[in-house]
């Protein structure tokens, strides 16, 4: 069996590249938000954000087809809360912009969502 290091799987599987990347993103964003005293929507937001990559990478290692599907659709409950927490933002006065944030999660979303139907085909 081989062992891969972070980096090489990274390299190989899009989706864990593009949630690990979206989780920095996260981790910035909460950042200037603790700066701008948004202490509530920083804590929602890193908690939601950084768990969509946990269970995506919780679902690499599933015991089954039936547990993949079910991590990869807890990563996409946290994305939609994630998307409600994001959208808060874009809505009030004084936070920091969020679209880019926004656009890579839509990107996050679409992917996981094909991923969930396609093992679900294969059922």
């Amino acid at each position: 069996m081989a062992i891969f290091t972070h980096q090489e799987r990274l390299k190989d599987n899009l989706i864990l590249r593009k949630s690990f990347d979206f989780s920095i993103q996260i981790i910035s964003y909460t950042n200037q938000l603790e700066h701008l005293r948004k202490y509530v929507f920083a804590r929602q937001i890193l908690k939601s954000g950084t768990s969509i990559g946990a269970n995506i990478r919780e679902a690499q290692n599933a015991e089954s087809k039936a547990d993949f599907i079910h991590k990869f659709k807890i990563a996409l409950k946290e994305a939609d809360e994630t998307e409600y927490w994001l959208l808060l933002c874009s809505h009030c006065e004084e936070f920091p912009p969020v679209d880019q944030l926004l656009n890579s999660l839509n990107e996050l979303i679409r992917i996981g969502s094909r991923i969930v139907v396609s093992a679900k085909r294969k059922n």
